[in-house]
């Protein structure tokens, strides 16, 4: 019996080609932004707020920027993101010397990051953003030859230009409602407007956010895109649709109404129940990765509507537990997706593979990236020592502590919040075992896994760094304490609370429970010595053991084809919730020339498309290629023709205005 299944292709082109100096100056340029950008952001958090006015840069409308602790923080989160790539990227181009985009976009690509967060006007933030989209549009489209690659990448355009005119249109209302340009200098914003910037940013933010149902670019363009460059995707850039959000909507707009936070609740519990959904019966690794990232970024949503929905009811102390747990839920999501995607970048470019179906061995042949992936999985698993469980933790508990009693609004959403949560929370276990099990462990199912060598030493560098920042979060999230208080304090849902229990023992404000991750840490490593001591000293006291043969159902040896694929391992889910996931599969049965009855082969083939993409998309896109097709016909070459269209439409215009 075979399995397939509709894995991309196994082969990445990746980053340009250039021998010497080139990745090295990229890749340091990279990092060195990253390193100024931590320092700049800090520097925001920590200090006083500072602003620049640069009229000669843009005509007309000049460049804004002010630093503030909120655009601080995300100038550090994404600065740190691009530390290790940049070291990472540097063995990444010279070790795969395949490819042909010029690495100089890459330090572009963070630098229009970092001024995003550093905005301090609409014409400025639109302008950092498109620099942004653009930017990461080019490195998305580096081997647009390949078909996948060229499909992702106009898929993305699309979806960013959508997303982009929709953050246009809301932002043009605020600047006009409120009757300035500078976000500091905005006055007081009507209710109806209020309202509409609210959709329409919302909707403009959480595309880039990947937040359904605007998420269908996610799953395309991170796996098909350059390793280095999908780490910075999915740990960077949607970070910041998640604070054009805080910005725009919880911070200048806030503090909303309840609609606003059971609004956001409901598209983060979907869209991160659906994402880890998506993910655990994925197998292509860079695929389960992205669907692993639309799960984050849901449950960070539903912690933003927590906080929204609880300050708007009252319960002050809940509120600023959820939004306390939105950023830490995003630092340490930043910290183990940047490391996921560079491991799997290590994984492609030691084996060109990226189906699980076809890897697993390469805990002996790539001992180092298989501990620092299993670090990844542990913290996008939401487990205990995992960067993504005292974030979750705090979610928990701030929507437990919400008594019903506030609202009934609060009495309905959170209990399905929680059940959202926990779901959630098992089923990215369950991928992440997959995940690690299937691909790393085992025995090898391809020639390719079974000659995989470890990677190089910058590889291996810029993973042990962002290693180390999960292991810090996981362990001592304490260093963000101070940070954290200080955006906390300028966000309207949570200012004004007292946070000065988040230590080393993290206390709830206002709320009972405690929690001290290091003390966590310190008993576990003090049990795993303990049962080491115990088994050395019982087996020193047993007789040797007996070498005898290996049982095997009969056969001689274990072989691959005796262990769970990554297909079969997700089957039980799939089954669960079929009507969800809508996968497609077939069984062909092949008999032998003599007899009908003799089973010659069985092949089966499995497809699971995503189906809101399906649903929602496939219309859409086949209802404009209709109207496409409608329109060329009216391209009849006639200057004539076109002449009298323009002047009915500025008729039709003057009309209007009159």
């Amino acid at each position: 019996m075979t399995f397939t299944t509709d894995a991309t292709p196994e082969v990445e082109l990746v980053i340009a080609r250039h021998n010497g100096v080139g990745p090295a100056a990229a890749g340091l340029t990279t990092s060195a932004l990253g390193v100024a950008g931590v320092w700049i952001g800090l520097a925001g958090v920590l200090g006083a707020p500072r602003s620049v006015q640069l009229d000669w840069l843009v005509p007309l409308i000049g460049v804004a920027l002010q630093l503030d602790p909120l655009g601080g923080f995300f100038i550090a989160l994404t600065g740190a993101v691009a530390v290790p790539v940049g070291v990472y990227a540097i063995g990444y181009a010279r070790h795969e010397h395949l490819g042909a985009v010029p690495l100089s976009v890459l330090p572009l690509f963070v630098a229009a990051m970092l001024l995003v967060p550093a905005a301090a006007s609409v014409s400025t933030f639109l302008l950092a953003w498109e620099l942004m989209a653009a930017a990461s549009l080019i490195l998305v489209a580096a081997q647009h030859t390949r078909p996948a690659v060229g499909s992702a990448a106009v898929f993305y355009a699309v979806m960013t230009q959508l997303g982009f005119v929709a953050i246009l249109l809301g932002l043009m209302v605020l600047s006009a409602a409120g009757g300035a340009d500078r976000f500091a200098d905005l006055s007081a914003v009507p209710p109806g407007a209020r309202t509409a910037v609210f959709v329409l940013t919302l909707a403009g933010f959480g595309s880039k956010a990947g937040l359904l149902p605007l998420h269908a670019w996610l799953p395309r363009a991170h796996p098909e895109a350059p390793s280095p460059v999908s780490a910075l995707m999915s740990a960077a850039m949607v970070n910041l649709g998640i604070y054009g959000i805080i910005r725009i909507d919880l911070q200048l707009l806030g503090p909303g109404p309840r609609w606003w936070g059971v609004t956001l609740l409901a598209i983060g519990a979907v869209s991160a129940v659906y994402g880890v959904l998506q993910a655990s019966v994925a197998t292509d690794l860079k695929r389960l990765l992205a669907y692993s990232t639309v799960e984050n970024m849901g449950l960070i949503a539903v912690a933003l509507g927590a906080a929204t929905l609880l300050a708007a009811s009252g319960a002050a102390s809940a509120a600023t537990v959820a939004m306390a747990a939105a950023l830490l839920h995003l630092a340490g999501h930043a910290a183990f997706k940047c490391l996921g995607f560079l491991a799997a970048g290590s994984v492609l470019a030691a084996t060109g593979l990226r189906d699980l179906d076809r890897l697993g061995g390469l805990a002996r042949r790539m001992p180092a990236t298989t501990i620092l992936f299993g670090v990844a999985a542990l913290g996008a698993s939401g487990l205990p020592l995992g960067a993504g469980f005292v974030g979750e933790w705090l979610l928990v508990q701030s929507l437990i502590h919400a008594t019903p009693h506030h609202t009934t609004a609060v009495a309905l959403a959170t209990p399905l919040a929680v059940g959202a949560v926990a779901l959630t929370t098992g089923l990215g276990v369950a991928a992440m075992v997959k995940a690690f099990g299937v691909g790393f462990l085992a025995r090898p199912r391809s020639d390719a896994a079974a000659e995989a060598r470890e990677a190089p030493t910058s590889m291996l560098a810029g993973m042990v760094a962002a290693a180390t920042a999960c292991v810090v979060l996981a362990v001592a999230p304490v260093v963000l304490a101070t940070p954290l208080r200080r955006v906390l304090a300028v966000i309207p849902a949570s200012a004004g609370a007292d946070l000065s229990g988040l230590g080393t023992v993290l206390h709830l404000p206002g709320l009972a429970g405690s929690m001290a991750p290091g003390l966590i840490a310190v008993f576990l490593v003090v049990a795993v010595l303990a049962a080491v001591v115990v088994s050395r000293w019982g087996s020193r006291r047993r007789p040797a053991p007996a070498e005898l043969p290996l049982w095997a159902c009969g056969a001689d040896d274990l072989t691959a084809r005796m262990q769970y694929t990554a297909t079969s391992f997700g089957e039980p889910l799939q089954r669960v919730f079929d009507d969800v996931l809508r996968p497609e599969a077939d069984v062909e049965v092949t008999a032998f020339e003599e007899s009908q009855y003799l089973v010659a082969k069985v092949a089966y083939r499995a497809r699971i498309s995503d189906a809101v993409q399906d649903l929602l998309y496939t219309p859409i896109i086949q209802a404009v290629a209709f109207c496409a097709n409608g329109i060329r016909r009216a391209h009849t070459g006639s200057v004539h023709l076109y002449l009298t269209y323009g002047a009915l439409g500025v008729l039709i215009v003057l009309l209007v205005a009159r």
